[in-house]
């Protein structure tokens, strides 16, 4: 069998331009590394063909002629995810169309009753490695869709949803595909090379606007440490790549075994890596030895989970208390040379004018190096969107192309969702203002950090300047929205 896996091409500036982090897709690298041998795979990740995607699928299906087309996406890729899997059964009617990932997983019955379920044959529910690998197999003849776990198909023309099987043993993984066939190149932070390892799934938190549970349940599942060596060996030696950002849900759920990974990835001495992490504050607050031993085994920057400085919104969000614990876990991370970016969430219920405001001030006070905001999002079969559903205060219950945290997608007691979009995005300026770059990371990157410093950012000052004496706030607000709503158009599907 011929088998393409693909990515979607829509990307949200939540951090920073979009243009500046470009990262493969490392679900669809997995799976198409679990594919068995025999069979030919190659990924392709949109983001790297966003100015010509009809063209260049449309070159590459005529060139590979592939039998089976994988698509992944999130819930704001959707609407783009369902227009290339038309463009590629006009382009080759007698293709198999797969879909899976976050959404298909959690909204298979609605997507299987829908319009669009003309373009789907297949959907893939949880972890996909096993199920792919079985169902490339069937389609071959080696397998009966009726046995695969995980599988949705058609059958007399209405979708069969067979029962979910158990969560994936790690260990049995192969490694994930970086080779020649992927089709696509140029992955990149800034002006480095990056590349994604992964050393554990899930999460036993329980925040109620995630929806890592319909994945995985609320588990935590590691990789052997040796797995991961040859993941960061196929990196560092194959690729010559010195960034690594760990995908993880909580990579830190258990410390000990956090330590052990850091001694092991020290011992085999990889000169100038760089980790990047996603963790949490409550462990990264109470641990500061297993902090320690990440800054020595090349951890350079921590995501952070802070969320809000409001205790009754911590608490609405299944999040608990953990101001105190963020204030630590960020001295932490800054003891040791660790870059800090602080997740936050606004739009809950209670916010008001104030509130927004206050929130980006506690930010502020704690000292995190860079920001990652977005408006509360009511993701479908979240405790959250239950809770928001409730109090009637979801206002875009389906279009879920605004689901990336950008929009606002919910109104509070106090604003309208047109309101909190606009304070959302004026606080910000006001208090947070024009980024400089902490010390940990112009100590990480003099040369990009002194290029906006000293250029980019001088230039769009300036630039700014004279937007806001025509326009003043609203002028330079409105044209923020409309490059927002141009960002993930992509003109040459449209009509799909």
């Amino acid at each position: 069998m011929k088998v393409i896996l693909i990515s979607m091409p829509d990307v949200v500036p939540i951090i920073i331009h979009e243009t500046a982090v470009h990262m493969p897709n490392h679900g669809i690298a997995s799976i198409g590394g679990n594919i068995d041998a025999d069979h030919e795979v190659y990924l392709i990740d949109l983001i790297r063909k966003r100015r010509s995607i009809r063209k260049y699928l449309t070159r590459m299906v005529n060139r590979i002629e592939p039998d089976l087309i994988g698509l992944s996406a999130m819930a704001w890729q959707y609407d783009t995810c369902v227009k290339i899997a038309h463009l590629l059964k006009e382009l080759r009617p007698g293709v198999k169309i797969v879909i899976g990932g976050y959404h298909a997983t959690l909204m298979h019955e609605e997507i299987a009753g829908s319009a669009e379920a003309r373009w789907i044959d297949y959907i893939v529910r949880g972890e996909g490695e096993e199920v792919c690998r079985r169902l490339v197999n069937a389609l071959a003849g080696r397998d009966r869709l009726a046995d695969i776990p995980g599988l949705s198909y058609r059958d007399n023309g209405a979708f069969v949803h067979n029962p979910r099987g158990p969560n994936l043993d790690l260990a049995t993984l192969n490694l994930p595909i970086r080779d020649q066939r992927r089709l696509t190149w140029g992955y990149h932070i800034l002006y480095s090379k990056i590349e994604l390892v992964e050393t554990s799934r899930g999460c036993t938190r329980s925040c109620n606007f995630c929806s890592m549970k319909h994945m995985y349940g609320r588990t935590f599942r590691t990789y052997p440490i040796s797995r991961v060596l040859d993941d960061l060996d196929d990196i560092y030696y194959r690729r010559r790549t010195r960034w690594a950002f760990i995908t993880d849900d909580n990579m830190v759920l258990n410390p000990d075994r956090v330590m052990e990974l850091c001694d092991a990835i020290i011992a085999r001495n990889y000169k100038g890596l760089n980790i990047v992490v996603q963790a949490d504050c409550i462990t990264m607050a109470g641990n500061e030895p297993m902090v320690a031993k990440m800054a020595e085994a090349g951890f350079r920057s921590v995501f952070l989970g802070i969320e809000n400085g409001s205790k009754k919104n911590l608490s609405a969000a299944g999040k608990g208390d953990i101001v105190a614990a963020s204030r630590q876990a960020i001295e932490n991370c800054h003891k040791y040379g660790m870059m800090v970016i602080g997740g936050l969430i606004f739009g809950f219920p209670e916010d008001d004018e104030a509130a927004i405001r206050e929130n980006y001030e506690f930010f502020k006070s704690i000292g995190a190096d860079a920001s990652y905001c977005q408006i509360l999002t009511p993701y479908p079969k979240t405790g959250m969107r239950d809770n928001l559903e409730a109090e009637h205060l979801i206002v875009n219950h389906s279009d879920y192309k605004k689901y990336s945290g950008l929009w606002a997608n919910v109104r509070t007691r106090h604003l309208s969702a047109e309101q909190l979009q606009y304070q959302f995005w004026y606080q910000r300026q006001v208090v947070l203002g024009w980024w400089n770059p902490p010390a940990p990371a112009r100590k990480q990157g003099r040369g990009w950090t002194s290029i906006w410093r000293f250029l980019f950012k001088p230039v769009l000052k300036l630039h700014f300047w004279r937007i806001m004496r025509r326009e003043g706030w609203e002028g330079r607000y409105r044209r923020e929205v409309e490059r927002w709503a141009r960002l993930n158009r992509f003109r040459d599907l449209e009509g799909y």
